[in-house]
């Protein structure tokens, strides 16, 4: 029985660490896109 319950820790420490991947690389890749708009905008307003 411990063996059957250290590969259930094993698995769900894996899928943890893959559940914070996904997330923590959506929060970059928001940030990365609030970073993004007022660069864009910026030019724009110059060149009106």
């Amino acid at each position: 029985m411990p063996n059957v319950r250290d590969i259930g820790k094993f698995f769900l420490f894996i899928v943890g660490g893959l559940v914070a991947i996904v997330v923590g690389s959506f929060m970059i890749r928001g940030t990365m896109h609030m970073w993004d708009k007022p660069e864009n905008k910026k030019p724009d307003k110059e060149n009106d």
